[in-house]
C-alpha cells in the first residue's frame, strides 16, 4: 500500500513539476505537500527518492529535495542512449524470449488497446512502462535489463510528456503491435530496429518534444 501511495505521489508531483507548478530550484516543503496530499512524510519521502531517480529532484542533505530541471541537450543525449540500449533489448528477445513471456507481452498489449480505446492517457503510460520493462526482461541479459531500467527511470517524466503529444497515444500503440509482431516472428533486427524508432526523438517528434518541453516551464535558461 505504502509503496502505491508513494507511486502516485510521485506521478503527482511530477506532474506539477512537468506543468511548471513547481521552478528549477524550488524547495518541496514535505510539511505543505503532506497536507495538500493528506497523507505522512513517509511516502512522500519515498517520492521524492523516486523522483531524484528520474533526476527531476536533487536530494541535500539537512537542506530538502529540491527541483532539478535538465538541459534539453541531456534530455536528448539520453533518449539517443536509450534508443539504442532498447533496439539491443529488443533483438535479444526476439531470440530468447519464451512462449510464456511472449503471452505476457500480448497481455499487456492487449492492455494498452483498452487503455487507448478508453482515452485514457495515465493508464496507458502505465502499461507502456510495463511493456518495456517485459522487453528488458525478456531480452534474457540481467546487466543489459537492469541498465535499460535506470535509464528509464530517468526519462520518466519525457516519456509521460511524449504520450500527451497530439496523435502520439495512438501511434506509440502502433509501434507496439509492430513489436509484438516481430518477436513472435523472431525477428529479431525488425524488433531491434522498431524499438530504436519508437524511442527516438528525432525529427517531427524532435520538434513537438522541444515545444512541449519550452512550454512547461523546463528549459533552463542558457540551455
Amino acid at each position: 500500500m505504502s509503496e502505491r501511495i508513494a507511486d502516485t505521489l510521485r506521478e503527482q508531483l511530477e506532474q506539477a513539476i512537468l506543468t511548471g507548478e513547481f521552478h528549477d530550484g524550488d524547495r518541496l516543503d514535505e510539511v505543505r505537500l503532506s497536507e495538500r496530499f493528506a497523507v505522512s512524510r513517509t511516502p512522500l519521502r519515498e517520492a521524492f527518492q523516486r523522483l531524484a531517480a528520474s533526476g527531476l529532484v536533487e536530494l541535500v542533505p539537512h537542506r530538502g529535495a529540491f527541483v532539478r530541471h535538465p538541459a534539453f541537450a541531456e534530455v536528448i543525449e539520453m533518449f539517443e542512449v536509450m534508443a539504442e540500449l532498447e533496439a539491443l533489448c529488443g533483438r535479444l528477445a526476439a531470440r530468447r524470449l519464451s512462449d510464456t513471456m511472449l503471452d505476457r507481452i500480448e497481455e499487456n498489449v492487449t492492455a494498452c488497446e483498452a487503455s487507448v480505446a478508453a482515452g485514457d492517457a495515465d493508464g496507458y503510460y502505465r502499461e507502456n512502462e510495463r511493456f518495456h520493462h517485459l522487453i528488458y526482461e525478456a531480452s534474457g541479459n540481467t546487466f543489459l535489463a537492469a541498465e535499460a531500467a535506470r535509464l528509464h527511470r530517468r526519462l520518466q517524466p519525457f516519456r509521460r510528456m511524449q504520450l500527451h503529444l497530439r496523435g502520439r497515444l495512438r501511434q506509440s500503440l502502433d509501434e507496439h503491435r509492430r513489436i509484438l509482431n516481430a518477436l513472435r516472428a523472431g525477428d529479431s533486427d525488425i524488433a531491434g530496429e522498431t524499438l530504436r524508432g519508437h524511442v527516438s526523438v528525432q525529427g517531427e517528434r524532435f520538434n513537438d518534444l522541444m515545444a512541449s518541453y519550452r512550454g512547461s516551464g523546463l528549459l533552463r535558461a542558457g540551455a
